[in-house]
Formats: C-alpha cells, structure tokens, sequence
C-alpha cells in the first residue's frame, strides 16, 4: 500500500522573519502532491495613501513601508518622481545616496546574518541561545548593524524611518567632522567584514543546486546599489520604464499578497541574484577574499545567499570608506525642483532584492496614481519553487520536526519581508491509512 502522508504547515507569525503566513504541504509516499506558500497580508493601502498627496510628501510617506528598508523605498521614490520632473541630481547627491544605500545594507544584511539566518546553520533556535557560546558572532553583528545605522541617521536623521531625503537631494548636508569620524569607524570595521566572508564561507550548508533565473540591476563600473539597467541571467536588459512590458503581478488563489513573475515563471531578486550577475563588479579586495574561499559564483545554491550577504556587507564598507574620504559638505544639499504633469519610473536595489516605482503626477507635482513592487512579493513564486526542489532533496521521510525545521530554513534563507509577527511554523501532520 503506498505511503499516504498530509502535512501542513502553518505559519500563524514568524520569528526570525517577518510576515504572517502558512505552508500547505500535501504528500505521497516519496512525492509532493501540493504545495502552497499563502501569505497572509492585509491591505496596506501606501499606493491608494499617495494619491493626492504632494510629490515632497513621497519620501516620508514611503520610508514607512518597511522598518529594515525605508532607504531603498526612499531612494527608487526620488529616483521616479525626479524622471517624472526632468531633475538631475548633482554628483555629490548621486554619491551620499549611494552612502546612505551603503548603511541600508550594512544594517539589514548584518541583522539577517548574525541574528536570522545563523541559527539555523549552527543549530540554535535563536540568537538569544546562540550569543552563549558564539557571543563574538552576535557581538560582531550588532557591531556592524549599528554601523549601518549610524550612516543612515547621518542622512536622514534617525536610523528607522529617515526623513533626511527629499527629491532632488537631501534636507541637509552632515558635517565634516561626523563624516571623518565615520570614515574612521569603517576603517576599523574593515577587517571585521573581511573576516566574516571567510566565516560565512566555512557554515556547514547544504549541497543543493537548482536552476532559476537571477534578476538584478547592473551598472557599467559599480557595483549596483542606486542606479543601473535591469538584467536577467536569460538575457533581459531593460531600463525601469520597460519593467512592466515583461514582468506582471497576480494574485495565487491560495495568498492574499501579490507574486510577481517574468514571463509568467518565478524569478529570483535579492544578494545571491546581485552576485551572480555582478561578480566581475566588486571591488578588487572583495573579491580576492571571495576567491581565497574557495566558493565560486555564479552559483546555483540557494544557500549561498548567506555568503552572498556576507561579500556585500564587505561591499557596503568598501564604497563607503571611498565616499567618506574626500567629503565636502556642499553649499546646497539638494537641486531645486519644479513640478509638472509626468510619469516617472525608479528602480534601486534594497538589500532583499530589486525594488520598482511608478508614479504619475500633474502640473502642481500632487500624484496622481503610485505602483510599488517590493523584492519579497518577486521572490515568493520563486521561494515556493525552492521549497518543492529543496524538501525533496532533503527526504520527506524526516520527522515532522525536521521537515517544519527545514521549511523555515529555506523560507528564512530569502530575508523575506512580510509584515511583523512572532512565530514560525507550526506543523500538523495527517497520515491517510
């Protein structure tokens, strides 16, 4: 008689990520028969708040979106309405956001990796019991978060929800001796980064590799944070004005949230994409480290996303000292702006993945209609595709404890963002006779 198992997995809240959701996982002896990753996300109402709002309210407005990113929300937000009014932001503009983008980074991805992520791969059920036998791994982490805070309260005021930028550039300029002693706190967290990439490097982690499409933004000679064309490991090369002749939003029957797909097929955003298709981007010294590793990428484990992280904190410092070193504070933080009736689009890369904007506005500058698609809702179609391959290769004969275990650990794998709650998986197992 074959082996008939029902499992579901419910997610009513998560720890170690955010959001609210729930895993359906039906199987047969040594097959899955369905598998449905629902989210469940109320409506949020953030496109339907901007309408009528005045363009200068855009950024604070988007900044509340999420918690861990409001600089990426902040930064694609500027970057469309400032197309939408023919405004060209200085250099020293493009080079502070492209600081501020640094500390976004730098918080998020040493957040997810020494507090998230780690856990799961030295076999603790949080940081918490994790910090009494690695107490340098977390001390490190909140170290570097910190870090990454400090750059973005320089910029926008405070570390959670900034409110330091504005179109056209910033509300103020910080001085010349906070950016000097700044600079000097990313010399010294310098050789930590360094060391955490070869640590990364060295986490027991699963051999698995699969096949999907990376999608990322690229830039001729930087690695992207703020500006570039959007590429595809398939051949894609678009501008943020073509995002939606190739790329749709729907509604699975089984989630609230929207999946993003290309050409109707899941795809991948976020560090693990970033790398993959911007290697030859890094900067000398990350990536002689990388090499000393032993890792090479392009890679196909979904796992290395972790190292991935690890190389773009290592980025983050890296372009971070180079804009600190030679600060000027400007006469004006900003270029004046003026309104008139458009259609903008932006495009940034917040650390879980690309983050797309449009916005149309009229002649006072009041927008008229705004769409957001953030990283999580482009990587859920590929998240639920990662966990077919990668519970099947892992055994569907484990305990439930070990399949809900390894459920999360691929979920949590993505960084994804969702909303905010307290509690991961809960597993109920029916087994048909």
């Amino acid at each position: 008689m074959t082996d008939s198992r029902r499992i579901q997995i419910d997610v009513p809240a998560l720890t170690r990520v955010e959001g609210e959701g729930a895993l359906h996982l039906r199987v047969e002896g040594d097959s899955i028969k369905q598998l449905q990753l629902s989210i469940f996300e109320p409506p949020r109402y953030f496109e339907k708040f901007l309408e009528g709002r005045h363009f200068s309210e855009v950024p604070d407005i988007v900044a509340r979106i999420c918690g861990i990113c409001p600089v990426a929300y902040q930064m694609s937000a500027v970057q469309a309405l400032e197309q939408a009014f023919g405004v060209e932001p200085d250099p020293w503009v493009k080079q502070m956001r492209r600081l501020f983008y640094c500390g976004e980074w730098l918080q998020s991805h040493a957040l997810h990796i020494h507090l998230l992520a780690l856990p799961d791969y030295l076999g603790y059920d949080s940081a918490i019991g994790m910090a009494a036998d690695h107490p340098e791994a977390v001390q490190r982490g909140l170290a570097l978060q910190a870090l990454g805070n400090e750059i973005i309260r320089l910029f926008g005021g405070r570390s959670v929800h900034p409110v330091g930028a504005r179109v056209g550039g910033f509300h103020h300029a910080p001085s010349l001796a906070d950016v000097q002693a700044l600079h000097n706190r990313l010399q010294g967290a310098r050789i930590q980064a360094e060391a955490l990439t070869r640590w990364c490097a060295e986490l027991p982690m699963p051999d698995q590799a699969e096949d999907f499409v990376c999608v990322a933004l690229s830039h001729d000679d930087q690695y992207p944070f703020y500006e570039g064309r959007l590429l595809s490991s398939d051949g894609l090369d678009i501008g943020a004005d073509a995002w939606e002749h190739h790329f749709h939003e729907e509604h699975a029957p089984h989630s609230t949230a929207l999946w993003a797909l290309l050409n109707d097929q899941p795809y991948l955003v976020g560090p693990l994409a970033r790398l993959n298709l911007n290697k030859q981007r890094l900067p000398d010294p990350v990536a002689e480290n990388l090499e000393r590793t032993g890792i090479h990428f392009p890679s196909r484990n979904m796992f290395h996303s972790m190292l991935a992280r690890a190389v773009e904190i290592e980025v983050a410092i890296h372009e971070a000292i180079l804009l600190t070193q030679d600060y000027r504070p400007p006469e004006q933080p900003y270029v004046d702006v003026s309104p008139r009736a458009g259609i903008g689009y932006g495009m940034t890369e917040a650390p879980r993945g690309m983050l797309w904007h449009r916005y149309e506005t009229d002649d006072a500058g009041l927008i008229q209609s705004a769409r957001i698609v953030p990283p999580t809702s482009q990587n859920q179609a590929r998240i639920e595709a990662d966990l077919h391959h990668s519970l099947t290769a892992f055994g569907l004969a484990h305990s439930d404890d070990e399949i809900r275990l390894h459920c999360e650990k691929v979920i949590r794998n993505y960084d994804p963002c969702i909303s905010c709650a307290t509690h991961f998986l809960r597993l109920k197992l029916e087994r048909d006779a």
